[in-house]
């Protein structure tokens, strides 16, 4: 087919787009992703002379096109040359922030176009994310939301961009009254700083290999002090929620002497939420990394806090929803354990064999969970303790019944 009638099928099919059948609209998208497939860039091109041509557009509309276009992208974008993909940018950036109100479905629809982009041309939808941050002023919600897609889309892309991103975003933290900007925020900061690790630990192959954890160090302070000392004292639990999942992953780019400066506040911080919020799941996964950090650092503030965190946890052990077969204060524990496991064994193991001597089967049985998931992840660390002797666990301290086996620990519980 000559480019006309491809330009032409298209339009076609973008007109019938409106029809108020929700399985016709999803047929003329298929339509679309299959045309879309065998000519992408005249495709893409269409689509966006499209969006720009018909601004009265309503945005149920302009979304299904957005996605559309997002589905070529996601398996055909290495086919652009740069002028269509400049082009693409451009037009889902403006749809993207077209309005300040929040309008989820066209707002995420114009991201993904962004993400897909971003997959092969980075350094151009970086640069155009910039330019929508401007000093003194709040970035808009869906910016954020963009930056932090990719950030675990392209990590070796976006992370020699972070110095620039985040200095722009952090003078303007403060100004962040509504809850649903400091969660963005919160959001942005978890994924800039995963991505920041993953580039860290794959140094190998990335682009400026002579990248540090110095770079971002400073920023990360500057963020965490504010999420911590003033965001997380919030009594909107999705906040707070948000707040935990980004001081995870944040606490490995903090400079070793400030973590170890927190880690007195932030351990009982975070430990104090669990009874604030019944799922515990990703206060578990954020504890873990903070414990990983300090372990990392050879923290000698986690000795001292180290027996009543495993304390307050494990009196807890036993009760609660069950994921998978493993309590969630289980759970808790075990994140807990594991990363303190080869460096301080023998106060581990002193602190769990005693309390297989419990008389309380769910409290012994989830004891064993722990004991059994930290020989399997760190077997070899515990095998030299002194605390590990022959014949410890005896037969009584073991209920009746085979204990359940570990559950897959690596998923999220739905």
């Amino acid at each position: 087919m000559t480019e006309s009638s491809i330009k032409k099928l298209a339009s076609t099919l973008l007109d019938a787009i409106t029809d108020k059948d929700p399985v016709v609209q999803e047929q003329v998208c298929s339509a679309l992703c299959s045309l879309g497939e065998v000519r992408p860039v005249e495709t893409l091109r269409t689509c966006e002379e499209y969006l720009r041509q018909h601004d009265k557009l309503a945005h149920p509309y302009r979304a299904a096109v957005l996605r559309a276009m997002e589905r070529v992208l996601s398996s055909r974008a290495s086919d652009m040359d740069k002028d269509t993909a400049s082009t693409i940018i451009l037009l889902a950036s403006s749809e993207m922030t077209k309005t300040k109100d929040l309008v989820w479905d066209w707002q995420q629809a114009a991201s993904g176009v962004l993400v897909a982009v971003g997959r092969q041309f980075i350094s151009k939808v970086m640069e155009e994310l910039l330019r929508k941050l401007h000093p003194g002023t709040l970035p808009h919600c869906a910016v954020l939301h963009t930056l932090a897609s990719l950030s675990v889309a392209n990590a070796f892309g976006v992370v020699p961009f972070l110095p620039s991103v985040l200095s722009s975003l952090l003078p303007v933290l403060g100004m962040a009254k509504h809850d649903t900007v400091r969660v963005a925020f919160c959001s942005a900061l978890q994924r800039f700083s995963e991505g920041a690790l993953e580039y860290l630990a794959n140094l190998d192959r990335a682009p400026d290999p002579t990248v540090r954890k110095d770079a971002f160090a400073t920023d990360i302070f500057s963020a965490y002090d504010v999420l911590f000392h003033q965001w997380l004292q919030s009594r909107e639990a999705k906040l707070r929620l948000a707040v935990v999942e980004a001081l995870g992953p944040m606490s490995h780019l903090l400079p070793s002497e400030r973590l170890e400066e927190q880690l007195p506040k932030l351990l009982p911080g975070i430990l104090a939420l669990y009874k604030k919020h019944s799922e515990t799941f990703y206060l578990s996964k954020s504890l873990g990394q903070i414990l990983e950090a300090a372990v990392s650092v050879g923290s000698r503030t986690l000795e001292t806090q180290l027996d009543a965190l495993l304390a307050a946890l494990h009196s807890q052990v036993g009760g609660g929803h069950q994921w998978a077969g493993v309590n969630k204060m289980t759970w808790s524990l075990i994140c807990t354990c594991c990363p303190v496991a080869c460096s301080l064994p023998d106060r581990l193991l002193a602190f769990l064999l005693p309390r297989l001597d419990t008389s309380n089967e769910r409290t012994r049985v989830g004891t064993l969970q722990v004991v059994r998931h930290v020989i399997n992840s760190a077997g070899e660390c515990l095998h030299a303790s002194p605390a590990a002797t022959p014949g410890r666990v005896q037969d009584g301290d073991c209920p009746a019944r085979a204990p359940p086996q570990p559950a897959d620990l690596t998923a999220t519980p739905c």
